[in-house]
């Protein structure tokens, strides 16, 4: 299962306001930052995440962009979520870290049975 098939599956039942809060935070950024790249006052993001108010498209699709999620994870909670997309790249990243275990691991083996050839060879 890939994470596309993930995040045609899963649906966020969190808010606008809370998925949006929840991206900004994953991708370890101030409301300050984002305010100032979309073009708002930080009272304006604030009530954004605060479901206060909503943004309209064009801003939705700037803070989608920005953020590094789609418009409709963010409107509808449909698709692969800040939390998915950081999980599924620890996931490879350890997968491939193991990989390199076994190889480094196998290469010792041989080593050792190499050695202990040697040895009883000169025994």
């Amino acid at each position: 299962m890939t994470v596309a098939d993930i995040s045609i599956k899963t649906n966020d039942f969190d808010t606008l306001g809370g998925r949006l809060s929840r991206a900004r935070n994953a991708k370890n950024t101030s409301l300050a930052e984002v305010a100032e790249l979309v073009g708002v006052e930080v009272k304006t993001l604030q009530a954004w995440e605060c479901d206060r108010a909503e943004p309209r498209s064009n801003r939705l699709t700037m803070l989608a962009g920005i953020l590094g999620i789609s418009p409709s994870w963010l409107l509808f909670g449909r698709g692969t979520s800040p939390i998915q997309e950081s999980t599924s790249t620890h996931l490879e990243s350890t997968e491939l870290q193991l990989d390199q275990l076994k190889f480094q691991r196998q290469k010792l083996n041989n080593a050792i049975e190499s050695i202990e050839e040697s040895l009883s060879q000169a025994a």
